[in-house]
């Protein structure tokens, strides 16, 4: 339960397009939804800080959370950004996975170049996990965004700017939005991102080669610098110069009224940036995450708009591209994800350029699992007898069937959107007023799950207020189905002494490894691979020792409980290599892991980004 509500920033910019127009255009029929959760604010949840990198003194953060929370935390706490990018869904219909490899076995006696049984790229590859959902209603998808982009200009100091980066799925509605939130009179420009080396199939149409982003300020008052690129060769032209008289730029003259010539190799940056995306041949930078974005375009934003010491931020932080940029720039930064995997990525990215930050958890109730998109999945196969219904709206999640009752429907929140997240009298108002009265007439009652809840004795007692409706309605909490399903991984593991004079310190041996929810899902691959292949399959194997799904190892010797503080880590690439302390090196992992002093606490991290701790 939140702990109270911060206010979003009050006012809308004079003079726009207001929402209700905008959402009379769309048939939006949100409009009332969002007035609602605008004026009850932002939910403020407790924080719990799960890792401190070294010092910190610049005060770096790495939140897993979603945004509005996130925001509700900054601007509790007086901090204000002076650099947003967000590269939020674009609504494109389309699930986004992580690649999850099979490490090489460790305990394997012969030595080999690649993970065990290697035949080629593909061959590493196991299975894939969804990691979130791009699949949105229009309306929903635009009320969240408005949502969101209100929280974000809250936490925007008087001279910050905005960019965001959407493509031709949902660009344009999002420009009507964020000229009603920001101001038609503080758009600065939208850009063209060209990918030119995208690999393109036989199609019936021109190829969509670019992404469009959003650039925004807060006021007339912005940081800007001008972005110079090389021409590759010298040309002739005109010196330009700033005029304080018409204030605008205008040919520069000598003493005699002459134009004045320049040489240059420069030129000056427009709106339509040429800079290719990221292929699976690069090397460099790919941290294997599917919507991760060239580093090149981060500092083009980040040198353009911001200067050395100012807070850049990112709320759909994915890869951690904008944090590790903004870091390499020597800016401050906020990392913010809602997913496991993409905190686990840029904290291994972070770490391996010597970054320090706090890793912080907003105890929201979405991290119930390894991320929303599993979370959804699991808690369909946990509710006992849903099934999906054809007669019921796209609302509700499925129904039950009831021998005396008959069809129950089962509403269930869509964790990807935070106004379903709260069931609190807003989305109450919505299920009453709007989603029964669209049920059959022989249905007599409804289950709401949900999994925060803003007061259980005031939500009753508005259902009970309501005589708009005779169906009975139960409310679920979804954290009592979910919590005695989380079981943690197994692990065998010894301590060995270390008398050598020159290194001396502890070695942790792994002996055994298992995790239940991995073998699950190679289990579940195993199948469809074997009714899929046309020729004989040849299913994926674990060895009794089970440390081919292990990808990384931590170790605390610092402190017994609480925060943790990580001493000593490897982690293990695709291919078995180990990265040591965030460097990478080509030495192949012996099951081992070592450390100066005394271990108190290990932590593992399976392949599928799972963590247990253990204590040593």
């Amino acid at each position: 339960m939140a702990i109270k509500y911060i206010p979003f920033k009050p006012e809308a910019v004079e003079g726009q397009a207001v929402l209700a127009n905008f959402n009379r255009i769309l048939k939006y029929k949100g409009a009332d939804d969002a007035t609602m959760i605008l004026q009850r604010g932002m939910p403020l949840y407790e924080i719990e800080r799960q890792e401190t990198v070294g010092e910190n003194k610049k005060g770096n953060m790495v939140i897993r959370g979603e945004c509005v929370s996130a925001c509700a935390y900054l601007k509790e706490q007086g901090t204000t950004i002076d650099l947003v990018y967000i590269d939020p869904p674009f609504a494109s219909g389309a699930d986004y996975a992580k690649k999850v490899f099979i490490r090489r076995n460790p305990k394997v006696s012969e030595v080999i170049t690649q993970a065990e049984q290697e035949l080629d790229i593909e061959d590493l590859k196991v299975f894939e996990e969804k990691m979130y959902g791009d699949v949105w209603d229009k309306e929903k998808y635009l009320n969240w965004m408005y949502e969101n982009l209100m929280a974000i200009k809250s936490v925007m100091s008087v001279t910050a700017s905005i960019y965001v980066h959407l493509d031709w799925h949902i660009g344009h509605y999002v420009k009507v939005l964020m000229d009603e939130i920001f101001g038609e009179g503080n758009f600065k420009n939208e850009i063209v991102w060209h990918y030119y080396n995208k690999m393109q199939g036989n199609i019936n149409r021109f190829a969509s080669n670019h992404d469009v982003i959003f650039l925004y300020s807060m006021s007339e008052d912005f940081t800007y610098s001008k972005v110079q690129e090389s021409r590759g060769e010298k040309v002739r032209q005109i010196k330009r110069v700033w005029s304080k008289e018409t204030k605008k730029l205008v040919n520069a003259k000598d003493e005699n009224g002459r134009v004045i010539y320049i040489e240059t190799d420069e030129k000056t940056v427009d709106d339509v940036w040429r800079i290719p995306m990221l292929q699976p041949a690069d090397t460099q930078e790919p941290v294997g995450y599917a919507t991760q974005k060239p580093e090149a375009l981060l500092e083009r934003i980040i040198s353009a708009s911001s200067n050395e010491e100012m807070l850049i931020a990112d709320f759909f932080g994915g890869s951690g591209v904008t944090a590790d940029v903004a870091h390499k720039l020597n800016r401050r930064f906020i990392h913010c994800d809602i997913g496991i995997n993409s905190i686990q990525t840029v904290r291994d990215r972070l770490v391996a350029d010597n970054a320090e930050f706090d890793v912080l958890e907003i105890k929201d109730g979405v991290s119930l699992y390894r991320n929303p998109v599993q979370t959804m999945e699991k808690i369909k196969s946990l509710i006992p007898g849903l099934k999906n219904e054809d007669s019921l709206s796209s609302f509700w999640e499925g129904a039950i069937s009831d021998s005396k009752l008959g069809i129950v429907p089962v509403y269930v929140p869509n964790l990807m959107d935070s106004s379903t997240k709260l069931l609190d009298e807003v989305l109450m108002n919505r299920i009453i007023h709007q989603a029964i009265p669209d049920l059959e007439p022989n249905i007599k009652k409804v289950i709401v799950y949900y999994i925060d809840i803003s007061s259980e004795v005031e939500i009753r007692k508005f259902i009970a207020e309501d005589d708009s409706t005779t169906i009975d309605i139960e409310l679920c909490d979804l954290k009592t189905i979910l919590d005695d399903v989380i079981v943690s991984d197994y692990a065998e593991f010894h301590i060995e002494k270390s008398h050598d004079d020159l290194l001396g310190g502890y070695s942790i041996v792994i002996d055994k490894f298992a995790s239940d929810r991995v073998m699950q899902k190679i289990d579940e691959f195993n199948q469809k691979s074997f009714l899929n292949s046309e020729k004989k399959y040849k299913p994926i194997e674990i060895s009794e020792y089970g440390l081919e799904l292990i990808e990384f190892i931590s170790v605390n010797c610092s402190t017994k409980s609480g925060e943790w503080h990580s001493d000593s880590e490897l982690k293990i690439d695709k291919l078995g290599y180990v990265i040591r302390n965030g460097v990478k090196t080509k030495e192949f992992w012996d099951g081992s892991i070592r450390c100066d002093k005394e271990p108190l606490r290990i932590k593992i991290r399976n392949i599928c980004g799972d963590e247990t701790v253990y204590d040593a």
